[in-house]
């Protein structure tokens, strides 16, 4: 029975991070809307128990900036006259997210006993280990393409169309970051918790997911190859292989990984070499390097288009500073997160975006010191996706303002964080 609500909570985690439709409810609601209607109502319920509302000085900031953004996209439309509302609203989107994530940390705590870094993580590699496996279960049987497709929407009928790998909601460029964000954080896990670097299976469990997502994340969105130049970076960093003095848990969990990468590289060549299928997928997955191993030239056909066609900036003065108020529809003809977002709302809205993600890093950096270089690395991951496509990656903070311990003030974060060490010890 605690195996059936571990996959409850798993699934829960999959509805949020991967919000989809059904198709017995109306197409404007999804997954996301469900949890944070949840947890809008959790949290009232809690602050009515507990007679005072509980919210962060650290997330009451984030808040302020989300709303300053939300007002000068608000301006941009206004003025511009465009009624194109598309970020105008992202405080609503910013608390949807927050609204999701209690839900999500409120179920990991009901279970477990507490809403922890770790067990999040573990969580998350989960869902997108399955996600992936899925998404080839999905390619090779219709079937279960048929019955997933006729209880899903997803715009899996756009899917189908360029052929592109889909799970149930992790499809395209929202996969490939979600994906991201995931590898990210098994490094960081693998990196600083010491109960997980001194459990064989842990590190084993991990580094599978962690090589699963890498290989069949890229065939779904290539936009995971950011995420694992990212955590690859990381954990040359992190993991003590490259210090004068190397501890021998840092050699176990070197040769783990070079172990569970050789196996995993094995077996994708063999796939490659006797599986039609799986040779047309690895040749998208990794088009790149095919290419500049075949012909010298590192290219793909979606980094050509990018580099030629879509770099387009604003060519008056007064788009560069407040934008032009227009966002939906492809209106521009890109998908340059840079380009769209000074468009339509101008430097003055854009910085105050990326206020945000440098605003958050700092906060959990000030919280969380040991995990310092993994969130450097998450908002590199927020800068490095705005090349690619315009979206965000506050979802998972949203999940970190909920953890029991990521949002304690440095003193107590110490305190928990010397009782969990000596607990490990």
């Amino acid at each position: 029975m605690r195996y059936v609500l571990y996959i409850l909570v798993g699934v829960l985690t999959s509805f949020y991070v991967f919000p989809i439709g059904f198709s017995f409810l109306p197409s404007s609601i999804n997954t996301k809307m469900i949890l944070a209607v949840i947890g809008v109502a959790l949290f009232a319920f809690k602050c009515i128990n507990d007679r005072q509302i509980g919210v962060s000085k650290g997330m009451l900031g984030a808040i302020l900036i989300a709303l300053l953004f939300s007002v000068a996209a608000f301006f941009s439309a206004d003025f511009n006259d465009t009624n194109d509302y598309s970020y105008a609203t992202y405080i609503v989107s910013f608390g949807t997210w927050l609204g999701g994530a209690y839900t999500v940390a409120a179920a990991i705590r009901n279970l477990h006993g507490e809403a922890s870094f770790k067990l999040l993580t573990h969580y998350l590699a989960a869902v997108c280990f399955a996600q992936c496996i899925l998404a080839l279960m999905i390619d090779n049987i219709p079937a279960f393409q048929l019955f997933i497709d006729s209880y899903v929407q997803q715009g899996q009928e756009f899917f189908t169309e360029v052929d592109r790998l889909y799970g149930i909601g992790a499809a395209l460029d929202t996969a490939g970051v979600r994906f991201s964000i995931t590898l990210i954080m098994i490094v960081g896990l693998l990196s600083h918790d010491q109960g997980t670097r001194s459990s064989q299976w842990s590190i084993f469990l991990l580094l599978i997911a962690f090589f699963t997502i890498t290989l069949i994340g890229n065939m779904i969105s290539r936009t995971t190859i950011l995420g694992v130049g990212c955590a690859v970076a990381y954990f040359v960093f992190a993991s003590g292989l490259f210090k004068p003095i190397v501890r021998y848990e840092s050699i176990k969990l070197g040769l783990w990984f070079a172990g569970v990468m050789l196996f995993s590289a094995a077996m994708a060549t063999y796939l490659y070499h006797t599986d039609a299928v799986f040779h047309d997928h690895m040749r998208f997955a990794f088009e790149g390097f095919f290419n500049w191993a075949e012909t010298g030239v590192w290219r793909t056909d979606s980094t050509d288009k990018l580099n030629t066609v879509m770099w387009i900036w604003p060519t008056d003065l007064k788009t560069w500073i407040i934008g032009s108020g227009l966002f939906g529809n492809f209106i521009y003809g890109t998908d340059i997160g840079y380009c769209r977002f000074i468009l339509y709302c101008g430097l003055v809205g854009f910085t105050l975006f990326a206020t945000l993600f440098v605003y958050l890093t700092a906060l959990f950096i000030s919280r969380n010191p040991r995990y310092w270089l993994m969130f450097l690395f998450l908002m590199a991951l927020s800068f490095l996706i705005w090349i690619k496509v315009a979206t965000d990656i506050f979802q998972i903070y949203a999940l970190f303002f909920c953890l029991d311990y990521f949002t304690m003030e440095p003193e107590e974060g110490l305190e928990v964080e010397q009782l969990v060490m000596e607990e490990a010890a």
